[in-house]
């Protein structure tokens, strides 16, 4: 018996076959799908992309620039910048992280913060809240280094430090007022650093560097713009001898309880400052502490009638005009004269004694008649040459040109009393150039309080034979019967002049003093101006022979020793210089 074979069976439900092709059809659209979108991401919206994934991970970073270095002459640091650490939070991931930790602000770690940044808890919080939306705030700048290492171990969220440069001083108060100081940012705000701001500023570089999502720095990419450090600067001072001087006029002005007082010292040869120093001063490293009063360069922004100081210089306009010569007698009997109503005195009847004399007994009735024998031009003629009434051109902030205002027609006794150093205004720092121009025999050379290199140009103003036989009835005023005997230096000649100039009050003058004394030295071959002012010294001594004329010779005796200058008077006995006296 024959049995039928059995046909295939077809298992496809017609009623689903559709939906295989749906599903399969949607498969392809998908994958379809993500190559468009793949083919979209990579070739045309690329560049979009790349850019945010850079605006994650590639930051432009400031490469800091380094200000420059000030020295002395020498070479010795006397500014330079140091790195420190500075303090600054990110108030909103602040907020972000407090959100997950609720008590953030009640933990020990942010007591300590507050007790750094000497705030109570309650105010650096209430401090922080009141910032919450932004993203950076500086908390406090240029820590102290145990401070930042406390608070990179407290590792609150948010709080970072950042590496900045902070300006130190080592010479701290005894350059302070010639170097100046810099503000919290870096720029200078006073004295040197201030005038040559600019150039020791230096110019921030920048590079692009690749951080993770924490925002740490992982890898330097490239740099697009170098650092470039602010240009060094080397003064003209010494170290050694702005020390000295420091020293010795703070003693001074301590002993005699004075109100302040200046001491200039300038290099005849060159017109370098080598030493400038002022009292009070101040720590430029010690922010909290400054006394505004006290941070005056006094020796260039302030000045003072500089009285008998001035008498040298009618004695170069009395020797320029012809008139007279260094043994001229002039008769200054009764040890008066009245001029316009007023009297000119003396502390005694000299009699008649010759211009050299005038000087070395410092009389006013002397100076007053050769004044008056003179026409203006003749007697204002030294006081022009010397540089009075202009600024000696430093570049120093604040720097003053006194006053030297004639006025046309002016009285008999305004021209006697300028004579001898009233009715005029300068500072040290011009007094003590007009000392080196006499010094120097006659030539101007330009204050500078940076370094040169000899030979300066000169400018010869007065006339050497001249200018040395005023040298020479200077040197009388130092001389055992002098008025400036107490500023003798052992084996040095000096030469110099004394002052003591009562201070201007409304309506007249009062009983306060300038003491002065400036001179040069040695009488040889003068090497070195200088200038000492103490103002107001207390007590029965205030004259200038007795107050300024001791600082003088101790810090020219260091001058002298530490620039290595041969003694130019041994054994007691000086050497001779000819008379130029007539010469041409």
């Amino acid at each position: 018996m024959k049995t039928k074979s059995k046909q295939p069976i077809d298992t496809m439900d017609p009623h689903s076959s559709w939906r295989f092709y749906l599903v399969l059809g949607l498969c392809l659209s998908l994958f379809a799908g993500l190559a468009v979108r793949a083919a979209w991401i990579q070739v045309l919206d690329n560049d979009f992309l790349k850019s945010q994934g850079k605006s994650r991970t590639v930051r432009n970073q400031v490469i800091e620039s380094h200000r420059g270095v000030i020295t002395d002459r020498n070479g010795i640091e006397l500014a330079s910048s140091i790195p420190v650490k500075s303090l600054w939070v990110n108030p909103t991931r602040l907020f972000k992280e407090k959100t997950k930790y609720p008590d953030l602000f009640e933990t020990t770690a942010w007591a300590q913060l507050a007790s750094i940044l000497e705030m109570s808890v309650s105010d650096l919080t209430h401090w922080v809240e009141k910032r919450q939306t932004r993203k950076f705030v500086w908390l406090k700048r240029q820590l102290e280094p145990t401070h930042s290492a406390i608070i990179r171990r407290l590792k609150i969220p948010g709080i970072n430090l950042e590496t900045e440069s902070k300006r130190y001083y080592p010479t701290a108060e005894v350059s302070a007022h010639i170097v100046g100081f810099t503000d919290i940012d870096d720029r200078g705000i006073e004295g040197i650093e201030k005038a040559f701001d600019d150039q020791l500023q230096g110019e921030n570089g920048r590079r692009i560097i690749l951080k993770d999502r924490r925002g740490n720095p992982i890898e330097q990419v490239n740099i697009l713009e170098t650092a470039q450090s602010g240009d060094n600067l080397t003064l003209s001072i010494d170290i050694r001898i702005q020390t000295s001087a420091y020293k010795s006029l703070k003693a001074a002005v301590k002993r005699y309880r004075a109100k302040a007082g200046s001491v200039v010292v300038l290099d005849i040869d060159t017109g370098e400052v080598l030493a400038m120093v002022n009292q009070p001063s101040y720590n430029p490293n010690n922010r909290k502490n400054r006394v505004v009063s006290a941070m005056r360069n006094r020796a260039i922004t302030d000045v003072f009638e500089p009285g008998s100081t001035i008498k040298p210089l009618t004695a170069i306009s009395a020797l320029s005009s012809g008139k007279y010569r260094s043994n001229s007698i002039i008769d200054t009997s009764p040890g008066l004269i009245r001029v316009g109503g007023r009297w000119v005195r003396d502390g005694k009847n000299n009699g008649s004694i010759s211009v050299s004399d005038v000087i070395k007994k410092s009389s006013n009735v002397g100076v007053t008649r050769i004044a008056l024998s003179l026409s203006d031009e003749e007697f204002l003629e030294s006081f022009y040459k010397v540089g009075f009434g202009v600024d000696n051109s430093t570049g120093f902030p604040g720097e003053t040109s006194g006053h030297l205002n004639i006025r046309k027609n002016w009285s008999a006794i305004e021209k006697a009393t300028l004579s001898f150093g009233y009715g005029l205004d300068v500072s040290a720092l011009q007094l003590a150039k007009a000392y080196s121009i006499i010094g120097g025999l006659g030539k101007d050379r330009p204050i500078s309080l940076l370094k040169v290199q000899a030979p300066v140009i000169a400018n010869q103003v007065i006339e050497p034979y001249i200018a040395r036989q005023v040298i020479g009835m200077m040197e009388q005023v130092v001389s055992t019967t002098g008025t400036g005997k107490k500023a003798q230096v052992a084996g040095y000649r000096i030469s110099g002049k004394t002052g003591t100039a009562r201070k201007a009050v409304a309506g007249g003058y009062g009983d306060e003093y300038f003491a002065l004394f400036a001179g040069v030295a040695p009488v040889r071959n003068p090497r070195v101006a200088i200038v000492v002012m103490i103002d107001d010294p207390q007590g029965e001594d205030y004259y200038g022979g007795d107050v300024a004329a001791p600082v003088f010779a101790e810090v020219m005796e260091q001058v002298l020793r530490t620039l290595n200058i041969a003694p130019d008077a041994i054994g007691g006995k000086q050497f001779t210089v000819a008379s130029l006296e007539g010469a041409r």
